[in-house]
């Protein structure tokens, strides 16, 4: 299967997202925030990064546009339970600055599945 670099501050929501893609077989890297996320995909690369945008220390825009910059090709969730104007607006820039698909928590893993398992095809 894949290797999946899931970035989200969150801790539970990070487990949650961890334990629904190794389910489904696949390997997967975590991190806290953007900044230990871009280290990571640096030093061991991933096929697919599920990124949240809200973060402390480097939010996932940035993050997202660091990582298109290292591997234009790589694919890219962006999820986001809102902040200061609310999780569309941040997940409608986080498509225009190279998120293939976007999700608004609470993430329905069947859909969040079905996404990785398309992006990877």
């Amino acid at each position: 299967m894949a290797r999946i670099l899931i970035i989200e501050d969150d801790s539970l929501v990070r487990s949650m997202l961890k334990a629904t893609m190794e389910r489904e077989g696949h390997e997967v890297l975590d991190a806290p925030d953007g900044i230990k996320g871009a280290k990571l995909y640096r030093e061991k690369s991933a096929d697919l990064v599920i990124t949240d945008i809200v973060m402390p220390d480097k939010e996932g825009i940035e993050t997202i546009l660091e990582l298109k910059r290292l591997s234009p090709g790589l694919k890219i969730i962006a999820i986001s339970g809102g902040g200061r104007i609310g999780p569309e607006t941040y997940l409608e820039l986080a498509g225009k600055f190279g998120a293939e698909r976007t999700f608004v928590k609470p993430i329905d893993r069947k859909e969040l599945v079905k996404a990785v398992q398309e992006l990877l095809d």
